[in-house]
């Protein structure tokens, strides 16, 4: 059974939505934009010490077990953020991502239909896409599982249980592309280069400058999300960065940033494969992403800084 704390206002009439993934990057980034404009409530799958959801009343429910969460009410809104962390582990951590991505996303559509939710709104992945030569559109043909791998394929898996409800609640797809931002765990792209350029390692780039990407900053990420919140109608969104990048642009801004030199092992005889979304439609209806990532990447090193105090290592 769920465990819940926290009581309800009966007169409170803001809307209500149901946060999955809640203590995650994008999770901590989105209750801070809407804890004070709506009645929020954070899954998470087990309790947490302090303030880390702010003024979210936490819902204790593991996505992987089989049964129905119990939210102190039927929110209006689900925001399912939640993903596996096992997603470079396959095969072995295969099981985990199918739960986490595919079978919960099934189960909390299925409650949601159930209980009459307004609102779903999914977060899978721009690596949906595969890789190409141009941004690509939201219309864009995506291409078999065969290209995408395991963990990406668990994503667009679950855009299309998502899609099939379109009928019967508004459902909106939202394709992060490579979010970053203070706090993110270590092994994600831009926390890795980070760590490369402090360590002295060299930053493999395929081709001269390497792959060319937009990431979004999670700041960013979670104002498109509070926008997606009030749509009135489903819709696919890309959600990416404002200016495109190739990875040694991106080493020369970490490097920048940390006043360290960035090391490069180029490897001409491997073609890069370019993952940039277009943000035109984002921009239109959910509002143009502004932090630059010469800024993001400092905001991180910043942080990174004041908590370890590396950039006097030697």
């Amino acid at each position: 059974m769920s465990v819940v704390s926290g009581n309800t206002n009966a007169t409170d009439m803001r809307e209500s939505i149901l946060i999955t993934g809640a203590n995650g990057l994008v999770g901590r980034a989105t209750l801070a934009r809407l804890g004070s404009s709506r009645r929020v409530y954070a899954l998470v799958r087990e309790p947490l010490q302090g303030s880390l959801l702010g003024s979210a009343v936490p819902v204790v429910h593991n996505l992987c077990q089989h049964h129905d969460p119990e939210p102190p009410e039927v929110p209006d809104t689900i925001v399912h953020l939640a993903q596996s962390s096992r997603y470079r582990d396959f095969p072995e951590g295969a099981l985990d991502v199918f739960e986490v991505n595919v079978g919960s996303t099934q189960r909390l559509l299925d409650w949601a239909c159930r209980q009459g939710v307004k609102r779903f709104v999914y977060a899978s992945s721009g690596g949906i896409y595969g890789h190409g030569e141009t941004a690509f559109e939201e219309d864009a043909l995506i291409k078999s599982s065969a290209f995408l791998g395991h963990y990406t394929s668990s994503k667009r898996c679950g855009e299309l249980l998502t899609e099939a409800y379109g009928g019967h609640m508004i459902v909106i797809v939202l394709r992060f592309f490579f979010v970053y931002g203070p706090g993110q765990r270590r092994t994600m792209l831009i926390p890795r280069l980070i760590d490369s350029v402090l360590h002295g390692r060299p930053i493999i780039l395929q081709g001269k400058d390497g792959l060319r990407i937009n990431p979004v900053y999670v700041d960013d990420a979670a104002t498109a999300i509070e926008a997606a919140v009030r749509l009135e109608a489903s819709e696919t969104f890309n959600i990416a960065g404002p200016k495109i990048l190739t990875l040694r642009e991106i080493g020369e801004l970490i490097g920048e940033a940390m006043e360290r030199k960035p090391n490069f092992e180029v490897q001409l005889d491997v073609e890069p494969k370019h993952i940039v979304g277009s943000t035109s439609k984002m921009s239109r209806l959910l509002g143009s992403p502004e932090i630059a990532m010469t800024e993001g990447v400092r905001r991180m090193v910043a942080i990174d800084q004041a908590a370890s105090g590396y950039m006097h290592a030697d």
